[in-house]
């Protein structure tokens, strides 16, 4: 019976296409991207050109496995959790917004490095046509995803443990650390045109990526994540789509999106357009805008299965435009306009929030904030994700 599932299981996937459909990148003509963008171009171009004559770095790269002894298995710690200055060895507290860096592990940096590789090395390639970056980037995949001795463990059992807590388990929230996986799958639809990139690739990265979205659906921690009313469970529909439609479950993919208006913005946003559950946090501003990217991201994979979620309204006024008028007005604005706490960053959330701005006028006609954003040429012409997005 196993067999039988397997070959059913090979058969299925043997049959999608080596034709590549980027769901979340708006991609514009390479032509078209050198005549109005040539600055980002030239840095995509650089950044993946160092990237050429480096190793990567594995999720077996490092001195302590997770407490499941396993190297193969991810294993990070939360960020803005610390010992507790009245139990030094008790469980750690939380601090919002406030960086441990004394429980920084490998993984996610590493993880960071495959994925943003993969981006700029797939941008080349198809920037070009030249393999040398095709080459690099499926050498790449193939260490995290399909060697054995190198392959990480589809799962993230243990993603942001905390010291004291979880009995050495992970949490929901540290699947946020896999939240780049939604462009990285968009930067293997571009390698797909390459020789360097096989169906027997195709068929590897499918199942391993059906065993991550399995174990998002079914495992205690990733059903805690898709519980979580927050940013995070925003990013895990999102994600948890865009993985669906990379192995072929539109099925799946329809579910979370047909769902999506009711179950997150209509519960995220107020009718005033603010997000409560971010404006509480100690980065108010950063986690609004980092709420409103994954908004954006799943209108953009929507609308690939010519769906439009961006226009959606309640019937009490709640929407993502909603949400971005009322962050707009602090665009530009010193800290101090801003009511809720920013602890650090506000310069770089800045940046952030206009790159929103100017990605939620693709989704409209009349150019609502265009006047956010067309006075920051510097940023855009240097920036990957003005030609992306």
């Amino acid at each position: 019976m196993r067999k039988i599932v397997f070959t059913a299981f090979i058969l299925s996937i043997s049959t999608f296409s080596l034709l590549g459909q980027p769901r979340v990148w708006n991609i514009e003509k390479p032509d078209q991207a050198r005549l109005e963008k040539p600055a980002a171009i030239d840095q995509i171009l650089k950044e993946a050109n160092s990237l050429l004559s480096k190793t990567i770095p594995t999720i077996m790269d490092k001195d302590k496995p997770a407490p499941s002894g396993d190297k193969h298995d991810y294993y990070s710690c939360a960020p803005y959790w610390w010992p507790d200055p009245a139990n030094p060895t008790g469980p750690y507290i939380r601090k919002d917004g406030v960086t441990n860096r004394e429980v920084t592990t490998p993984d996610k940096k590493n993880l960071g490095t495959l994925t943003n590789g993969i981006i700029r090395l797939s941008l080349a390639y198809y920037l070009t046509s030249e393999e040398k970056y095709a080459i690099k980037a499926v050498e790449n995949l193939r260490v995290w995803f399909i060697s054995q001795e190198t392959r990480m463990n589809p799962n993230l059992n243990y993603g942001q443990t905390i010291a004291g807590h979880f009995g050495g388990k992970g949490r929901g929230a540290g699947m946020i650390e896999t939240y780049k996986f939604v462009e990285m799958l968009d930067g293997i639809e571009l390698l797909k045109k390459s020789a360097a990139f096989t169906r027997n690739d195709q068929q590897q990265l499918i199942h391993w990526f059906d065993e991550y979205l399995n174990w998002m659906q079914n495992s205690p921690i990733g059903k805690q994540e898709y519980n979580a009313k927050n940013n995070h469970g925003t990013a895990f529909e999102v994600l948890a789509t865009r993985i669906a439609l990379f192995v072929g479950k539109e099925d799946i993919a329809r579910h979370y999106i047909n769902n999506f208006a009711a179950r997150r913005i209509f519960t995220q946003i107020e009718p005033d357009g603010k997000q409560p559950l971010e404006l509480v946090r100690t980065k108010a501003l950063g986690y609004s805008t980092f709420n409103l990217t994954h908004l954006l991201d799943m209108c953009a994979i929507a609308k690939t299965m010519k769906i439009d979620l961006f226009p959606v309204k309640s019937t009490d006024g709640r929407s993502i435009s909603k949400a971005l008028e009322y962050l707009s007005q602090f665009e530009s604005e010193p800290q101090s306009n801003f009511p809720y706490k920013q602890i650090v960053d506000w310069d770089v959330v800045q940046k952030n929030l206009c790159l929103q701005l100017y990605r939620a006028d693709k989704f409209s006609t009349n150019a609502a904030f265009k006047k956010y954003y067309v006075n920051k040429q510097d940023d855009s012409n240097k920036n990957y994700n003005y030609i992306v997005f």
